[in-house]
């Protein structure tokens, strides 16, 4: 006989009785609930006869062994609102197979603020701070923006109102909203000692930052090594980011090509190996300020240290271009259908990518950038140093 479902029940601040008659239903034909401690006490005291089982921490590496404790008994999952929405029903899904998981969904926190809010679900960026780097709200916040950040407890709003002010976004209508769908919720301005069950709502307002490649060198910090803006720009449009691939970016130097690559969406990825180690802290301390912290940042020498990474769809080399091997290696780590972009100043570099243009194919070109700035009580151009840039897409 096939295993039976796990069935997710979505509950909400309102408990038991906000749960529809289905929801209900299965509750109480099951042998055994799961839940966090604020789940299981919403259940009625005199309520069903199965057993309750809390959470442990952390959830996710207990699944596999908590399931199979139970195997062959009807098995129910609580969980906080749409359990699909950064919910545990993903997991579950991810773990069992879809087959095996029958959700029954509450209305989500987010459905509960935008009704509140009176702002269209469509229209609002959300963003999770659960388990998730707070900074990266810093990558959403643009004039006129409306955001809903799910909160990791009672310490998130204050947290949220500091990154606003150091991000120059401290005039940004803030609204707090504490257990929403219960009968003690409350929506107004942030206060001194909310409840851990919250979301702030920010109407964002601030200097504009465009998600297209480019942005401006002084959005770095940076030593002197560091893709100038032109050159980064047409190096981004040449790895032309999708969303769900990972990059290589091989000599990170501040990190400005990974940096974008994952600014250009969500849910772009992006490894950057950096051999020396004060780099490495600044791309890390430069990803965190624009946004993306979910940055891997790599301390080593390339090619050797690109042992053992995930498979990419997309390779830059902004350094290391004459190190032996590091063209071949990068090569053979792409997919068929991989790109491979890589960036030289120096005449040995440009004779690395003549060479590999020559065995590879693909396009090599010269980008020759200049700059307008003051000759005397004049203006004049400033050629910076001109890049040659092989790129290529492996058969």
């Amino acid at each position: 006989m096939s295993e039976p479902a796990v069935t997710v029940v979505g509950i909400g601040a309102d408990g038991w009785a906000g749960l529809t008659e289905p929801a209900r239903r299965a509750v109480e034909a099951a042998d055994v609930v799961f839940g966090g401690t604020r789940q299981l006490a919403a259940l009625p005291a005199g309520g069903p006869e199965s057993e309750r089982v809390p959470w442990p921490s952390p959830l996710v590496p207990a699944l596999p062994g908590l399931l199979a404790e139970h195997r062959g008994r009807e098995i129910v999952v609580l969980a906080s609102g749409d359990p699909m929405f950064y919910g545990v029903g993903t997991t579950l899904v991810r773990l069992l197979g879809g087959d095996r998981v029958r959700v029954l969904p509450h209305p989500s926190s987010i459905s509960l603020a935008c009704a509140r809010l009176g702002w269209a679900m469509e229209e609002v960026e959300v963003v999770s701070a659960v388990g998730r780097p707070l900074a990266a709200l810093t990558a959403v916040l643009t004039p006129g923006r409306r955001i809903l950040l799910l909160s990791a407890g009672a310490e998130t709003p204050a947290r949220v109102m500091k990154l606003l002010a150091e991000q120059g976004h401290g005039d940004s209508d803030v609204v707090l909203l504490e257990r929403l769908g219960g009968p003690d919720e409350r929506v107004g301005p942030p206060h001194d000692a909310p409840d851990p069950l919250n979301i702030v709502a920010v109407e964002c307002r601030g200097p504009a930052r465009s998600s297209v490649p480019g942005l401006p060198d002084d959005a770095y910090e940076h030593d002197g090594q560091l893709t100038k803006r032109e050159v980064r720009a047409v190096t981004l449009a040449r790895l032309a980011p999708v969303p769900g691939e990972l990059l290589w970016d091989v000599g990170g130097g501040s990190g400005s090509i990974a940096i974008e690559w994952m600014r250009a969406h969500r849910s772009c990825r992006a490894v950057t190996v950096e051999a020396r180690a004060d780099r490495a802290e600044r791309i890390t301390a430069n990803a965190a300020a624009l946004g993306v912290p979910g940055l891997r940042v790599v301390h080593g020498r390339a090619p050797a240290a690109l042992a053992g990474l995930a498979t990419p769809d997309a390779i830059f080399i902004g350094g290391g271009i004459t190190t032996s091997g590091m063209i071949e290696t990068c090569w053979d780590a792409l997919p068929s259908g991989g790109r491979l972009v890589a960036n030289a100043v120096t005449l040995e570099g440009e004779r690395v990518l003549a060479d590999a243009y020559a065995g590879f194919g693909g396009d090599l070109v010269r980008i020759a950038i200049n700059r307008a700035s003051p000759v005397g009580g004049y203006t004049g151009w400033r050629a910076m140093m001109p890049v040659t840039q092989w790129t290529a897409n492996k058969p």
